[in-house]
């Protein structure tokens, strides 16, 4: 079943005519849409979203709200893009949105972190940041982390094997190519364009961003796949987690049988919210 993948930033923002038009067009295209949304109910991209789906009265268009840094946001969108040309259904792609995301290790390096509000910054790194050639290392997801950047002090990073994205030229990056990536274990450096959004979300232009994550297609199909599925009992599709992000069905809610499919024998129960498969560690 074609699926499209689309992730917003505000720098793609259309009249919302022109928007509704550009997603009814995919829609007929595709069969479903995916959209990979900020976390933010009052984001201004987030809003317009609602308001096209509204208008469309489109049950195939999922808005997937994720707290993730841009450029982790980005790859996120990358990879379900690769599970696409799979045999993976609309539903499962869009619970996968959530699933893959525990796998992003996602920070910058920062020349200032005074407006940073998207991590806990104590009153000394807010001084310290006013000090010319200062760095900071800052992780967002999956746990916050912020201190000076240095060799000998890093992030917790995935003890997985992963590839390193890094985006942006604000600042030297050799802290992310050199101790960073040799810590983490990175497989390969990956230099991409900085989202367009990244200056706002980090609250400074002195930055470069980077994330760590699964470019192997196969492993993400296997991260995905290890997750129990069920069918939405309103729309039919087949879903992990435990809501349909088409027609935001929580599982078990409704009694009214599928619109477009049964219920298969043994799987009336509620699906359980997808825990994260075990990875095997990196070899050292």
């Amino acid at each position: 079943m074609p699926t499209v993948i689309t992730v917003t930033t505000d720098d793609l923002a259309l009249s919302l005519e022109d928007q509704v038009i550009r997603t009814a067009a995919a829609l007929d295209a595709y069969g479903h849409v995916v959209v990979l949304a900020p976390a933010d109910p009052a984001d201004p991209v987030r809003r317009r979203l609602h308001t096209v789906r509204s208008a469309l009265e489109a049950d195939r268009m999922a808005i997937v709200p994720l707290t993730l840094p841009p450029l982790a946001r980005t790859l996120l969108g990358e990879q379900l893009r690769q599970l696409a040309g799979t045999d993976l259904g609309p539903g499962v792609l869009a619970g996968a949105a959530r699933l893959l995301a525990y796998y992003l290790h996602s920070g910058a390096l920062l020349g200032s972190v005074a407006k940073l509000d998207r991590v806990p910054v104590g009153v000394g790194s807010h001084v310290r940041s006013l000090v010319p050639g200062r760095h900071f290392a800052v992780l967002a997801h999956p746990e916050p982390y912020l201190a000076e950047a240095d060799a000998d002090h890093l992030p917790p990073g995935p003890g997985y094997q992963t590839q390193l994205a890094l985006a942006g030229t604000g600042v030297d990056a050799g802290w992310i190519t050199g101790p960073l990536a040799d810590a983490w274990h990175s497989q390969h450096l990956r230099e991409v364009p900085l989202p367009p959004d990244s200056a706002r979300w980090w609250g400074t232009s002195r930055l470069v961003e980077f994330t760590a994550y699964i470019a192997d297609v196969g492993m993400l199909y296997q991260l995905v796949t290890s997750v129990r599925r069920d069918t939405c009992t309103w729309c039919g599709l087949e879903v992990i987690g435990d809501q349909c992000l088409f027609c935001a069905t929580r599982l078990g809610e409704r009694a009214t049988p599928a619109k477009h499919a049964a219920v298969p024998a043994g799987r009336e129960r509620a699906v359980e919210t997808p825990r994260r498969p075990q990875l095997e560690p990196h070899k050292r």
